[in-house]
């Protein structure tokens, strides 16, 4: 049986591009078919320019697909640098275009996860998270976090709402390593949901992920 992941996310230095990846690597890891895409930059490139950090991973990441409202009827995924402990801009724009999609019920039913990185430890990450369940609770979506169901999710900070990655603070492997995790975990849970019929999207699976970031990432 198939089982689809798309991982839409925005970053704007690369922390949440590292999750992404990560996230996409444990899903393929257990079987599923996955598409790691980015939303659309709004900054003007006067205001990257300003940021080397910014520079140089807009220029690095040019090559990544970039998400498109087809991909969440296909499988769903998000991530965002948090901007004031709220999804960014970019990725807000791409989520608001999904109405259509929403009204003809094509988001229902479909699992979703959440992760994030932030600049500091209460930057902002689970409130972020939790801002983009409340779009999941308007899709009719079927949230899965990570709780506390693995030891990799204490060793990276124990954020029981999904994956996060504090900036500076040397967890990055911790993070990525919990990443993996709960990308695999999404991936799992949405099979079984399928093998017993409770999941569809036209007879194939669908699963959401959401990433979230602080304002540096």
């Amino acid at each position: 049986m198939s089982v689809k992941v798309a991982v839409i996310y925005y970053s704007a230095t690369g922390k949440v591009h590292a999750l992404a990846q990560a996230v996409a690597e444990g899903a393929a890891s257990a079987g599923a078919e996955v598409r790691l895409r980015r939303v659309a930059e709004l900054a003007p490139d006067s205001a990257i320019a300003q940021n080397p950090l910014w520079r140089r991973h807009t220029d690095a990441t040019a090559s990544i697909s970039q998400a498109r409202i087809e991909d969440l009827a296909w499988a769903d995924a998000f991530g965002t640098p948090t901007r004031f402990g709220t999804p960014a801009a970019q990725l807000k724009q791409f989520i608001d275009q999904a109405g259509g999609l929403w009204r003809e019920g094509r988001l229902a039913d479909k699992p979703v996860t959440a992760f994030t990185s932030a600049f500091n430890r209460h930057g902002g990450n689970e409130a972020t998270i939790l801002s983009l369940g409340n779009v999941f609770y308007h899709w009719g979506a079927l949230i899965v976090p990570p709780g506390f169901t693995d030891p990799v999710v204490h060793a990276a900070g124990g954020n029981p709402y999904g994956t996060s990655l504090v900036n500076g603070d040397g967890s990055d492997a911790a993070a990525l390593d919990a990443a993996r995790y709960q990308g695999r975990r999404l991936a799992r849970i949405t099979m079984r949901l399928l093998t017993d019929g409770r999941a569809t999207d036209g007879g194939d699976a669908s699963e959401t992920i959401a990433a979230t970031t602080t304002r540096t990432s």
